[in-house]
């Protein structure tokens, strides 16, 4: 399982990364998960191209990993190690993003009239 486990603790990584420190509230937008979509719709046409076991153009070790494939041959740890992937660009982007704003104006406080003579 030496591609399995790193794959499981990076997207484990990504998510404690963001729970903990990041803070951006990106896994909670229907947007990331639309993105990802997108991004999973390319990476199963492009991955199943590479991986089919009729003629693959990458090889693992099925030592090395669950055995499990789906669809098209590919293997499920791509898809964990794609996630972390696209999840971590995303939240680093969206870090950045929220860093470079200006802070929104604070409202000015009403100022008191002193009654001093």
């Amino acid at each position: 399982m030496l591609y399995t486990v790193p794959a499981l603790a990076s997207a484990a990584a990504v998510v404690g990364l963001e729970l903990a420190w990041l803070r951006t509230g990106l896994f909670r937008r229907a947007s990331f998960w639309i993105a990802y979509a997108i991004c999973l719709f390319f990476q199963v046409l492009v991955d199943g191209w590479l991986t089919k076991l009729s003629s693959p153009i990458v090889r693992y070790d099925e030592e090395e990993m669950t055995g499990w494939r789906f669809p098209f041959d590919i293997p499920v740890e791509d898809y964990v190690y794609g996630f972390t992937l696209i999840a971590l660009t995303l939240l680093l982007w969206e870090r950045s993003r929220l860093r470079a704003e200006p802070p929104e104006p604070r409202l000015a406080e009403p100022s008191v009239p002193s009654r001093e003579p």
